[in-house]
């Protein structure tokens, strides 16, 4: 860049030097001049699709813990004040999240969240309608590191949810203990996000009127440890709580599949009895969430590592909705039969749209 602005300043005085001794005015020195070096338009969107993405990773893994860090030093400055008028506020506000959050239309339609979608890109694909008079549950799968897909898709407004399903109001379900955390967990409210716990989920599904769409990543964090490119398996041959809700509320379940989510980060596994595997499990009962040994590429480069997702196309597909009839105490064959049913209709929205999305006719949908 030095040398080009050099260049560039010599070319300046001599233009000025030859007009200058012809008589030109200065208007034309400015006309005649070569124009000076901006980066091109396609280079700044991709660096700033690249922040908007990094943006959100380094939230989710650090704004918690930092916005805490950052209130008990402010109780030992001279804001102290302000400090303590926040936790007076989260004190007050603590069951928020419970009831339905507090979301924002407003954060939901950030231009940001533009740039996000169009990093992997992100997509969404419809394939049947939703009626506003019921209430849904979606099972999103896979899980991937940071369900790119599913924040984007259900936290956002990026690829026009609430333009595709009309009446349909979307809140994605993540950890209960992000809501601890002060700031964290309004900036995750005001996505439409909440808690995964009974309560939470409760209220939306009963408290809240109809048209409400409960999104669940089924496999949670034991799904994150299994993540890797090209794999496709889902943990859900013991998960039935989702199901066995489904059914006391009379919601319909929606299989969801992300084709793409897991080719986001490469990651090592490590084989099961392995030391370092016993360490996560034994984390993921602790904290709720299991730590990978993940990298992508770097800001700079995608030759380099980092913790930028590389840049892979994310695909979600929306399934046809299974109707749910209302069972206040479902009995386990209940459960069983419908579980069932749900499993069967992931497969064959996985085995309809695999070849539409980059994969092989052979390729199948391992049920772990």
């Amino acid at each position: 860049m030095e040398v080009i602005l050099t260049q560039y300043k010599k070319a300046l005085i001599l233009q000025f030097q030859s007009n200058f001794c012809t008589g030109s005015s200065v208007l034309s020195v400015l006309q005649d001049l070569p124009s000076p070096p901006w980066p091109c338009r396609s280079k700044m969107e991709k660096h700033l699709q690249c922040i908007s993405v990094l943006q959100w990773v380094i939230s989710f893994l650090a704004l918690g813990l930092s916005a805490t860090v950052l209130l008990i030093y402010m109780f030992c400055t001279d804001c102290w004040l302000i400090a303590a008028m926040y936790t007076a506020w989260l004190i007050f506000d603590w069951n928020t999240p419970k009831q339905g959050g507090r979301r924002s239309s407003w954060v939901r339609n950030w231009t940001v969240w533009t740039y996000f979608r169009d990093y992997f890109p992100v997509r969404l694909i419809k394939t049947h309608d939703l009626l506003p008079s019921r209430n849904y549950i979606f099972g999103y799968h896979p899980h991937g590191i940071f369900c790119f897909g599913a924040f984007c898709n259900f936290g956002t407004e990026a690829t026009s949810f609430s333009k595709k399903f009309p009446g349909i109001k979307p809140s994605l379900a993540t950890l209960a203990g992000n809501f601890r955390f002060p700031v964290l967990r309004d900036y995750l409210m005001s996505g439409g996000i909440c808690p995964v716990n009974k309560n939470s989920i409760d209220y939306l599904l009963t408290c809240n009127g109809t048209g409400n769409a409960v999104v669940i990543v089924v496999g949670g964090a034991a799904e994150s440890l299994e993540c890797a490119p090209g794999k496709n398996s889902v943990t859900l041959s013991r998960r039935k709580g989702f199901v066995r809700l489904a059914l006391e509320k009379g919601s319909d379940l929606v299989p969801v599949y992300s084709f793409g989510e897991n080719d986001a980060y490469q990651q090592i596994i490590f084989e099961e009895g392995s030391w370092w595997r016993l360490v996560q499990r034994k984390m993921q009962k602790i904290v709720g969430f299991a730590p990978c040994l993940f990298h992508g590429c770097s800001f700079f480069s995608a030759e380099t590592w980092g913790i930028v997702p590389y840049c892979k196309p994310i695909t979600t597909v929306v399934g046809e909705p299974i109707t749910v009839p209302k069972v206040e105490e479902p009995t386990p064959d209940v459960v069983d039969q419908y579980h069932a049913m749900y499993i069967q209709s992931l497969q064959c929205l996985f085995d309809k749209y695999k070849t539409h999305f980059g994969l092989k006719e052979s390729d199948v949908l391992e049920i772990l």
